[in-house]
């Protein structure tokens, strides 16, 4: 059946489980039992997957027994367990930002034996390291088809491969067979509560390029590229520094100019913040100097430095820094939209509009080489200041 005439509440369901299928630790009920006949279903379900060559080569482990869930919990506590536990320890109740995964990662850590069932996933095959696909793309679609069966019927799961620092022990343990690679270990149960909400995500016309890496479009994406598309750029670069370090680089406009070949420094007329304006100096060869007004459209300390040009409701141009919290570091994201405002743009268009896909093309190039400069340009500060 074509998916676009599926009855609504079928891809209202569909789509359901899809968006609420979350990582379940805390909320795993540890005391109610579950049911084989559940998990050979979820099973069945996870083999229709797609598999390299139509080939049936993945293995499911199924653990049941007290004393052989007990065996595997204290090697995954040796294999990182124990290091969940104290990294949760240390930032309880600090307010990082990790405070709420690394508790709930530690929780599952502590009661890893006390879940009702645990599932391993496994496939014959060892990966040869060449980089080219054939193994795993062979078994991670089925077991995150089985995480969805499962969150389809009321119960819960935790993807987690921390046990594979001690694959080996684990391989003995269990008796698996020299050939077969250990994939991931899910634990199984019913959930407490069946209400999960939507995580937070960047939409995805924010993190899709269309036909060049960086390039976006905030609007119509399957017809030509035109200013009226929203057509934008970019760039990304991971900081080994925290947020809080990186934050007075970002917050700074008059510093991209030590980067920017056109951008040549912003005077604030207020106190940085929301709602604050700064003049923006401007030089290219063919269109001269030019100054713009620029209004902070989004201001979160540590998190996020937006503004927009001209008019902040239709403005030309709209440009945001984005600190996104990594593991030991910090990704920055420098995005710029075009539009939906006139601008220099939409003149050297209106003069030559048969070629508006290669003047707007030609000024993507013109930014991403710019932002590229000035995301390299903050992490060496912050790096060095580190």
């Amino acid at each position: 059946m074509d998916p676009s005439s599926a009855p609504f509440d079928e891809v209202a369901a569909v789509d359901h489980v899809l968006t609420t299928t979350r990582a379940v630790r805390r909320r795993l009920d540890l005391d109610r039992p579950v049911e084989d006949q559940v998990i050979f279903d979820c099973i069945d379900i996870a083999e229709q997957s797609p598999t390299g060559g139509n080939q049936s080569t993945r293995r499911w482990l199924v653990l049941r027994d007290p004393a052989r869930k007990l065996a595997l919990a204290e090697l995954y506590r040796e294999a990182g367990g124990d290091w969940i536990i104290a990294q949760h320890e240390a930032i309880r109740e600090t307010g990082h930002h990790s405070e709420k995964v690394t508790a709930s990662a530690a929780h599952l850590a502590e009661n890893l034996e006390r879940v009702p069932a645990l599932v391993l996933v496994t496939i014959w095959g060892e990966h040869d390291n060449s980089g080219r696909p054939g193994l795993f793309d062979s078994v991670i679609q089925a077991a995150w088809s089985f995480c969805l069966a499962l969150r389809a019927r009321g119960l819960g799961s935790a993807w987690t491969t921390v046990h594979l620092n001690r694959a080996d022990a684990v391989k003995e343990l269990l008796g698996i067979p020299d050939g077969v690679t250990q994939i991931v270990l899910l634990p199984v149960a019913h959930t407490i509560g069946t209400e999960f909400r939507l995580a937070p995500r960047f939409p995805a016309r924010t993190i899709t390029y269309v036909d060049r890496w960086g390039d976006t479009r905030a609007g119509n994406a399957d017809g030509p590229l035109t200013h009226d598309s929203g057509p934008g750029v970019t760039v990304e670069v991971e900081i080994d520094a925290a947020a809080d370090a990186i934050w007075p680089y970002v917050a700074d406009p008059d510093l991209l100019a030590r980067w920017s070949d056109e951008f040549m420094g912003a005077t604030w007329h207020d106190e940085p913040g929301l709602g604050a304006t700064f003049t923006g100096r401007n030089h290219q060869k063919v269109l001269g100097d030019w100054e713009t007004t620029s209004h902070i459209v989004g201001y979160e300390p540590h998190r996020l430095f937006a503004w927009a040009v001209r008019d902040p409701d239709v403005p030309s141009t709209q440009w945001r820094f984005e600190l996104i919290p990594l593991a030991g570091a910090t990704r920055l994201r420098f995005a710029m939209t075009f539009g939906p405002g006139p601008s220099g743009l939409t003149w050297a268009i209106e003069n030559d509009p048969d070629n508006e896909a290669a003047i707007i093309r030609a000024r993507q190039d013109t930014h991403r080489a710019n932002m590229g400069r000035c995301v390299a340009g903050i992490k060496a500060l912050a790096e060095r200041a580190g």
